[in-house]
């Protein structure tokens, strides 16, 4: 059985196993035109001659950082009951009360989970829980590069926002691998009378 509950604790081996990189057939190449008279950011979509597999960008500090987000209470681990409770799916995210954002630090489903809605119940109990707090939004950040992430969050409800030229690196349209930040906006709650 599949259960969705906060997540307390995660390990860097948890996230390297549930999602060690991401593959993809496609890309979205960006154009950028700047001047006086007109701004605009491009980004087309174009398949590949043979899919990439890119790993995740992650090292011991972040997932230090991590545990102090955990310990907020918005993040979720998704468990397999039937492998003894082993953590298959994690929503790492934190809330940004000045802006009323809930980040997605992490969202992640081990690849032989995918395909049975685990992924969409796991945002769904994540826009529960970021509305409940009396957020407006969800962002999270993914890569041109990434177009399995860019296409799972639209299903769910996401846009893309904006884009980060220089991200990554000071070279990310060149190396093309640019961020794209996707978000989906919230209705909070409306409160009770007797609240």
């Amino acid at each position: 059985m599949i259960e969705i509950r906060t997540l307390e604790r995660v390990e860097i081996a948890d996230l390297e196993r549930i999602a060690p990189s991401y593959t993809s057939a496609h890309v979205y190449d960006v154009a950028r035109e700047d001047s006086d008279s007109r701004t605009a950011i491009t980004l087309t979509l174009r398949a590949l001659d043979t899919p990439i597999t890119l790993p995740f960008r992650r090292t011991p500090d972040v997932v230090e950082y991590y545990q102090e987000v955990l310990a907020h209470g918005l993040s979720l681990g998704v468990y397999d009951s039937e492998a003894g409770d082993r953590l298959i799916g994690a929503a790492i995210a934190d809330a940004q009360a000045w802006n009323g954002t809930l980040l997605v630090w992490e969202f992640h489903l081990e690849r032989a989970y995918r395909g049975r809605g685990s992924g969409r119940r796991m945002m769904e109990a994540l826009t529960q829980r970021a509305a409940a707090a009396g957020l407006r939004v969800i962002s999270v950040e993914t890569s041109t590069t990434n177009v399995p992430a860019i296409r799972f969050y639209r299903r769910v409800g996401f846009s893309i926002d904006s884009v980060d030229l220089s991200f990554y690196s000071n070279d990310d349209v060149e190396r093309g691998d640019v961020v794209v930040f996707m978000k989906r906006k919230l209705t909070p709650p409306t409160p009770t009378k007797s609240e």
